[in-house]
């Protein structure tokens, strides 16, 4: 079973292209710091931007770099659905473990056009499938009850939930089970989530922060709570500067300060503002990863 900490890994730019070198390095650092999974073209990959060619070449370019060493969950979804049929479909050509579907956005489908759109994906490719569900961005939320139908389709076997309901994992985990992989979508609630059925965290700071952020985990694995709560409670502002904007901004400009890559965004985003990166800053200060 997939779980524990995964990184829903940045993609550096350099000059408005995908910085192929930095990616792989970028891949490496995680393998490296004890990461269980990474996700490339995901919404911090800044997938709605990148080109069909870019994303299967990011996609490719991170299976190629994990070299089997942990699991890669392509981001495949699209608020089209021929569009995400062929980008899991390529993902599984490329050697994928699984993929990640984001429910449609701004088409604002129904409950039975989610389950449609889903089965339709499912249906196309045989490849262990992860619900997305992030009504924040998506302006759509998906059911537990359209879930638990979708669940009883053979290879959907989890979610992404960034819904921040801390109820949602022990209502879905009721009404699906225990086999269905559910992993949090959001740091700063991580803890709260596993205590209430989640096995994992698709996340934005272990980009940053991977090893604490498996650290993390592990130590949750081993019921080893007062570990838990002592490296929850150091990243924490962390998690908070991560989204005083829209991610992947300030995630970029810390993983600069780092000298990971550039904080190069492709518009519509854009740099973020001076006072949010002297939060980004501060918290890295105060979380040890910077002098």
């Amino acid at each position: 079973m997939l779980k524990g900490s995964m990184t829903a890994l940045i993609t550096p730019f350099t000059n408005g292209k995908v910085d192929e070198k930095t990616f792989r390095a970028l891949v490496e650092r995680q393998v490296e710091e004890g990461t269980h999974a990474v996700v490339p073209c995901g919404t911090t990959g800044e997938s709605p931007t990148l080109t069909h060619t870019e994303h299967m070449a990011v996609t490719e370019m991170c299976i190629e770099a994990v070299k089997s060493r942990v699991s890669v969950i392509a981001g495949a979804g699209s608020n089209s659905t021929d569009e995400a049929i062929q980008l899991v479909r390529h993902a599984a050509k490329a050697g994928a473990d699984a993929t990640l579907v984001v429910t449609p956005y701004y088409n604002k489908p129904t409950q039975a056009g989610l389950y449609a759109h889903f089965k339709a994906v499912h249906d196309a490719c045989e490849l262990p499938l992860f619900i997305y569900n992030i009504p924040g961005r998506s302006v759509v939320d998906m059911s537990v009850e359209t879930m638990r139908r979708l669940a009883e389709l053979p290879y959907i076997v989890g979610v992404k939930d960034a819904t921040a309901d801390l109820t949602r994992p022990l209502r879905t985990r009721m009404a699906i089970g225990e086999d269905f992989i559910q992993l949090s979508g959001e740091d700063a609630t991580v803890v709260p989530f596993l205590s209430q059925g989640g096995v994992g965290c698709i996340s934005v700071t272990s980009n940053i922060a991977p090893r604490a952020c498996s650290d993390l985990h592990k130590a949750w694995m081993k019921g080893d709570h007062e570990t838990v709560n002592e490296i929850n409670n150091h990243l924490l502002p962390v998690h908070e500067a991560l989204f005083c904007e829209s991610s992947p901004g300030p995630v970029k400009y810390a993983a600069s300060l780092m000298g990971l890559c550039s904080d190069e965004l492709r518009l519509p985003l854009c740099e973020i503002a001076e006072e949010s990166k002297e939060k980004v800053h501060k918290a890295l200060v105060s979380a040890g990863l910077l002098s």
